[in-house]
């Protein structure tokens, strides 16, 4: 892990802040993306996503696969899918789930990825 250094003397003023400052993200940005990460600070809806990684399953399924109740199963579903996190395909009586892009899966990876370091 690197360290970083700051030498009191090499601190940036003036017109470096305001470019800094300027490059900031817009508060409503923020507030959603620390709304989206949220959603990720949840170890069940993790599992979730983990058991969605590479595979397609209905409720029954992931209550099966995670041993839970269909209804918790569910209420994570309607989390995640209100996040764009899932996808829902319906085929007969059943709704079949799976990640919403391959961006869930880089994040997930991203994150194991960074943990390990």
């Amino acid at each position: 892990m690197r360290s970083i250094s700051i030498d009191a003397g090499l601190l940036k003023h003036g017109e470096e802040v305001q470019r800094a400052r300027a490059g900031m993200l817009p508060d409503e940005d923020l507030y959603e993306l620390s709304d989206f990460f949220k959603v990720f600070g949840d170890s069940t809806r993790l599992k979730v996503l983990c058991a969605l990684e590479g595979a397609v399953w209905c409720v029954s399924d992931l209550a099966d696969i995670l041993g839970m109740t269909r209804p918790a199963i569910s209420h994570q579903l309607n989390i995640l899918k209100r996040e764009k996190l899932v996808r829902a395909q319906r085929k007969g009586k059943n709704v079949f789930y799976a990640l919403a892009d391959d961006h869930v899966r880089m994040i997930l990876e991203m994150g194991l990825e960074h943990l390990h370091e």
